[in-house]
């Protein structure tokens, strides 16, 4: 049973997704380029390989101690860190091409940052590490 608290929590993490995409949507319309939406693609697959390869590496593997990282893992968090390094860097960069205009560029990068906030923020709110038993 959720809680108040939990129940809040999920509203607010709705309204920041809710700002986060109206953001980014409004730095294309706005300015009239389309080019800052490939930002939201980055930020919704960012999480994507860190959950994958977290579940390839299990803890049950008879010659990994819980002292030592495993390679799975740290490939998933790798490739995450490229995702959410080309969600910032993109709209930099198409600023600097002029495909874009620096206000459009600011707004991308803040769109997509409160996205990938909101997402991390779910993910570690609702996350199971054990059972209660």
């Amino acid at each position: 049973m959720l809680s108040l608290f939990s129940h809040f929590f999920i509203i607010a993490l709705a309204f920041v997704l809710a700002c986060g995409f109206l953001l980014v949507i409004l730095s294309g319309a706005l300015y009239q380029t389309w080019w800052t939406l490939f930002v939201v693609a980055t930020y919704v697959l960012a999480p994507l390989p860190n959950f994958i390869f977290s579940k390839c590496s299990g803890n049950d593997d008879y010659y990994l101690s819980s002292n030592t990282n495993n390679g799975f893992k740290d490939f998933g968090q790798f490739l995450t860190a490229i995702f959410i390094v080309t969600g910032v860097c993109l709209p930099v960069v198409l600023a600097h091409a002029s495909v874009i205009s620096v206000p459009a560029m600011f707004m991308s990068i803040g769109g997509g940052a409160l996205v990938y906030s909101t997402i991390i923020a779910y993910s570690t709110f609702f996350a199971n590490e054990g059972d209660d038993f």
